[in-house]
């Protein structure tokens, strides 16, 4: 059996999938912002937190990192309105790629906090630094820059993982590919131009977060 492909009627396309690939940039940037955020505070509560603070961040991480990322969007976006909650498409998206990338955060950034030197600690209490001082100044750092090739890559998986928000019609890059072919029955070539397009994405997004994280993350 031959396959003639064209990739023509793909091309002609090229605005949609521009919007589609902002869409999915968009979404990735805002929710690691976030989730970096949540991913932070949460580590530092799983390792240096009270014990009823350890207890809900980890049945968080736990609910989280043991569920599909699709059922988490479900939830937000279908099962919400039904305790009177209603949130667009983005917003629902936004907030589950948020959670999501928060809980898994949460151990990556954790583990490189309890791998920490006790001296390097008891060095910045000398200095008669705050407990948030030190971690901002003296733990974290460190932590993040043994950790990030790590939190890189789970930021690419949350960016590919973006590609289900199109079930709930946000206009990201899956959403495009489907668009188009259900408009020129071209299945085949939408769905290896938009492999390509994601392909590029994460290369384009790691390599940009390897050049960040040294800069303005957490030093050279």
């Amino acid at each position: 059996m031959r396959i003639a492909l064209d990739f023509a009627p793909m091309l002609a396309q090229w605005p949609l999938l521009l919007l589609g690939a902002a869409w999915t940039l968009g979404l990735t940037a805002i929710s690691t912002l976030l989730g970096g955020i949540i991913g932070t505070g949460c580590a530092w509560a799983r390792a240096r937190g009270a014990a009823p603070l350890r207890l809900a961040v980890g049945a968080y991480v736990e609910l989280i990192r043991n569920t599909p990322f699709i059922v988490q969007l479900f939830f937000i976006f279908y099962g919400l309105p039904a305790a009177g909650v209603l949130l667009s498409p983005v917003t629902a998206s936004i907030l589950a790629m948020t959670i999501n990338l928060g809980a898994y955060a949460t151990e990556i950034i954790r583990a490189g906090i309890v791998t920490t030197p006790r001296g390097q600690i008891e060095a910045g209490e000398s200095l008669a630094l705050s407990r948030v001082q030190v971690f901002l100044h003296v733990v974290l750092p460190p932590a993040l820059k043994r950790v990030w090739p790590a939190l890189v890559s789970q930021i690419i998986i949350v960016m590919l993982g973006s590609a289900v928000c199109g079930q709930i019609s946000v206009e990201e890059l899956s959403h495009a590919a489907n668009l188009i072919q259900s408009r020129n029955f071209r299945a085949f070539e939408a769905y290896i131009l938009a492999t390509a397009i994601y392909l590029v994405l994460a290369i384009g997004v790691r390599r940009l977060l390897y050049w960040a994280g040294p800069r303005f993350v957490f030093g050279r």
